[in-house]
């Protein structure tokens, strides 16, 4: 058997009889792309909200800003971080730099962009006049946007598993503010990094599974939201 088959085998070998290590990575990278995308969901939808039922000066700009930020490589995100966190920087005294708390910053800024974007695209389809008929008759603000949240509660799913796949995923705003340290901070796109430039196949193939497994029933899930919204329109 080649060295790839080997290496194939291997991996699985390891994902079934629960190797310590590496499940212990995979939960790093879940613990902190989960915190990440929580955080930044309700100060997202609130800006799309924002963005697609109020007029005020810079909308047009906010809105041009939050689509180019969508192609923002995830190096720079970490760069500018890194740059914030380190000792000379203006949180260096919060001593973050290095640590998971650093890594979900970097992936909130990651993923917010994508969620305005989205949430933004979902509140425009909408009908507009449940808003503004809700406010004629007098409902308080917030149980209204409640009930406009509820009516693109699918395209708000689809945004949210669109940014969770971009953020956990991604390797170069992690290394960078991460550090890659084993026990701590290390997780599935780090490691994969470190294992194969180390030629340990195994363990990089095993989370390349996990990856491959998360993005399949992601664009799954995002698929059928995606066509319960339609449904709903």
């Amino acid at each position: 058997m080649n060295t790839l088959g080997a290496a194939t085998l291997e991996a699985f070998a390891l994902l079934f009889r629960g190797d310590a290590g590496l499940w212990e990575i995979i939960g790093i990278s879940f613990r902190v792309s989960c915190a990440a995308i929580a955080i930044a969901i309700p100060p997202a939808v609130l800006a799309a909200f924002a963005l697609a039922h109020f007029e005020f000066p810079g909308r047009r700009l906010l809105i041009s800003l939050s689509n180019t930020l969508l192609s923002l490589p995830a190096v720079v995100v970490g760069l500018t971080v890194y740059l914030l966190l380190s000792r000379q920087g203006p949180l260096g005294d919060w001593r973050l730099l290095f640590t998971q708390p650093a890594m979900v910053l970097a992936q909130i800024l990651l993923a917010f962009p994508i969620l305005v974007s989205m949430g933004h695209a979902a509140f425009q389809a909408a009908d507009r006049r449940a808003w503004e008929t809700a406010r004629m008759l007098g409902i308080p603000p917030a149980r209204t946007f409640f009930m406009v949240v509820g009516e693109v509660r699918f395209g708000l799913l689809a945004a949210m598993l669109a940014g969770f796949g971009r953020i956990i995923a991604e390797v170069g705003a992690s290394m960078m503010v991460g550090g890659n340290i084993l026990h701590h901070t290390r997780n599935i796109p780090t490691a994969i990094a470190l294992e194969t430039s180390k030629g340990n196949f195994s363990q990089g193939i095993a989370l390349g599974i996990v990856l491959l497994v998360m993005a399949f029933v992601l664009n799954m899930l995002l698929q059928y939201f995606q066509g319960r919204g339609r449904i709903a329109l």
